[in-house]
């Protein structure tokens, strides 16, 4: 219904004045949303601070946005350092670019003589040796983000560890930002994820969060799949620690009961934010500028849909207890098939079934026979499975993701894998 009329209505919105109940609206559900989770004051847009709230319309959007705000943000400190002024005024590279540095801190300068227009904020001669940070176990569109940014990116090892899974530890990111300064690069970002996508792994915010805040890093959150889960109490456990974080994103179309695209991000201050993708122009101008939410300022596209309908229908028709209840019975059938997966003795699991995935394999099996396996099973086309691999072990995974799964299904889709195992080995 939202769609239907979000593509009705015809709004672009990438003003405030362009369409101001699409702003607004969303605004307001996003401090619903900021709210229902238990999230920090900060995040809301009523709040007095300089935070906010936006509904991007993919995590991979969130991911390159955040990564691409802490890069502008570690370059106007650098420029703004002593040291940094004397490298200017004392090298032939420094020499060069003086002109720029020397001139008023703007998103872009333009140079009169050549038509070039130098962005103060995103300076390629500054961030050449920056480097940032996630898990190896982190989602692709990191790694798409650091290349689109023109950033180096390590990916730190994950080790079993916070409910059995694999997350990064503080210790292993404080050897990395240790070993890389001694190598001459800059630490500027690092991106943790809660609810990695092969496992469902977390990276404990609560206790990365006070590293980054010594060590001078932009924190990004990356919970596309598992941030909607602490809506309920159980789960609060998922957010421990966002005191710490400057931007936290999640994907309300994977488990909120909302259809795709609708990814809520949120910073800590936007304000700085919007600074350092602030491009005006004057068919973009409006006499409410200074005072309204111009969202463009905070993605790359400029236009945007109507998403925050999306929010207000599914807690107008069914509220938020309704979500609850289906994420905690996404939850009970999961852990119903860890239990199924286990009774003829072939099958083990390969970390604790973590919200709606169960991971399993063969036992006393390789990686070809749950390779052989897994392609048996979708061959046959009556259920479909994904498979995973971390640090080179291939595994089986099973994730409860529809609102119409009962416990038939996941009976059902036990006896398949049983009747083809039991064919095969």
């Amino acid at each position: 219904m939202a769609d239907i009329l979000s593509g009705g209505i015809a709004g672009i919105g990438f003003t405030w004045k362009s369409c101001p109940s699409m702003t607004e609206l969303e605004m307001s559900s996003l401090d619903w949303v900021v709210d229902l989770m238990g999230l920090p004051e900060h995040f809301k847009n009523s709040h007095d601070g300089p935070g906010c709230g936006i509904i991007q319309s993919t995590a991979s959007d969130s991911t390159m946005i955040a990564i691409m705000a802490a890069r502008a943000s570690h370059v106007e400190r650098i420029k703004a350092e002593p040291t940094f002024m004397k490298w200017v005024s004392e090298t032939g590279v420094g020499k060069t670019l003086k002109g720029i540095f020397d001139r008023v801190k703007v998103n872009k300068i333009d140079d009169e003589a050549s038509g070039i227009i130098a962005p103060y904020f995103h300076d390629p001669a500054v961030f050449e040796r920056f480097v940032m940070y996630c898990s190896d176990q982190a989602h692709s569109s990191v790694e798409k983000g650091a290349m689109l940014s023109a950033v180096r990116l390590r990916k730190l090892k994950a080790t079993r560890g916070f409910l059995g899974n694999y997350g990064v530890t503080n210790e292993t990111l404080q050897n990395a930002i240790k070993e890389d300064r001694a190598r001459g690069y800059i630490p500027f970002i690092f991106l943790a994820t809660v609810g990695t996508t092969c496992s469902c792994g977390v990276d404990q915010i609560d206790e990365l969060g006070p590293v980054c805040v010594e060590e001078g890093l932009y924190l990004h959150v990356d919970a596309a799949y598992a941030g909607t889960f602490a809506l309920c109490d159980e789960f609060k456990y998922l957010t421990r620690g966002m005191e710490h974080v400057d931007s936290f994103n999640f994907n309300l179309h994977k488990a909120g009961m909302i259809n795709f695209d609708c990814s809520p991000m949120f910073f800590k201050n936007g304000t700085h934010v919007s600074r350092y993708f602030n491009v005006d122009a004057i068919y973009l101008a409006h006499e409410y500028q200074s005072t309204a939410a111009d969202y463009r300022h905070l993605q790359v596209a400029l236009g945007r849909r109507f998403r925050s309908l999306k929010i207000w229908f599914v807690l107008r028709n069914m509220g938020a207890d309704k979500i609850r209840e289906y994420l905690r019975r996404t939850e009970l059938l999961a852990a119903e098939f860890a239990k199924l997966i286990l009774e003829n003795g072939k099958f083990e699991h390969f970390v604790p079934q973590h919200l709606g995935l169960t991971c399993f394999r063969l036992k006393n099996s390789t990686n070809a026979d749950n390779e052989k396996l897994c392609n048996a099973i979708n061959d046959d086309r009556r259920i479909h499975l994904v498979p995973s691999t971390v640090h080179g072990t291939y595994f089986l995974r099973m994730v409860v993701c529809s609102q119409l799964t009962t416990l038939d299904d996941v009976i059902y889709g036990r006896d398949v894998i049983f009747e083809i195992a039991d064919r095969l080995f």
